[in-house]
């Protein structure tokens, strides 16, 4: 089987693209520019290699959360191409999340959702944020407090409340995900956000939502009515 470099220029993904635009690669054409070489036999192109990984993985998607081990674990992609995949990843989701800038507003738990979701839905872990708001509910930061299990997410008051007295803040809102991509919030949800409320409370500091982002989907606890 002959290598990329020699097929006819027009087919080749490298010059189709500088020529004709990146809209008509398909992924595997993208994805093998990214990947630039196939496996050590010489018979396996970086186009096969890639269409080889959409299969196996079943989405591009898949393909860009995979872990280091899943992906090393492939014939042909070693802790080179592994680290690159998983880089493409990380730099498709920061580009589909702005930055938050203080003194932005949220005004419906749909935008909380519409800017975290990319963010966290293929997350494996929980990751628990709060964004610590001002008395006209203006951003003043964004706080991680806790990353957790495959399942859980530990958060103690403690976590949460410290830097919302170092900056003064009136009021939170709380976000995290469920990797499940099911965001029904669970009992243990519940307890935390109930528990977070009550110390807020004591601190004359307002829990305004706690959402709970999902695969396409969302659950605010303020909207249900199930904030306390």
């Amino acid at each position: 089987m002959s290598g990329i470099k020699d097929w006819p220029v027009a087919e080749r993904p490298r010059e189709k693209l500088l020529l004709h635009g990146s809209s008509l690669l398909s992924e595997s054409e993208l994805l093998a520019l990214i990947l630039r070489s196939g496996s050590a036999s010489p018979r396996i192109t970086a186009l096969d290699l890639a269409r080889q990984l959409l299969q196996h993985f079943g989405s591009l998607r898949a393909l860009t959360i995979a872990s280091a081990a899943e992906l090393c674990a492939f014939p042909g992609v070693g802790a080179a191409k592994a680290a690159e995949l998983l880089a493409l990843g990380e730099l498709a989701r920061r580009l589909a999340t702005t930055p938050l800038r203080p003194g932005e507003r949220f005004t419906t738990s749909r935008e909380v959702f519409c800017h975290f979701h990319e963010r966290l839905r293929d997350r494996r872990k929980e990751l628990f944020l709060t964004l610590l708001l001002d008395s006209k509910n203006r951003l003043l930061r964004e706080v991680q407090v806790s990353e957790g299990s495959l399942n859980a997410s530990i958060v103690h008051p403690r976590e949460v409340f410290a830097p919302v007295v170092r900056e003064s803040a009136a009021a939170v809102l709380l976000v995290h995900n469920h990797p499940s991509g099911d965001p029904t919030p669970s009992r243990e949800d519940l307890e935390l956000t109930g528990r977070l409320r009550e110390a807020g409370e004591l601190i004359g500091v307002r829990v305004l939502d706690h959402v709970i982002i999902g695969n396409g989907c969302y659950v605010s606890l303020a909207d249900r009515g199930l904030l306390g």
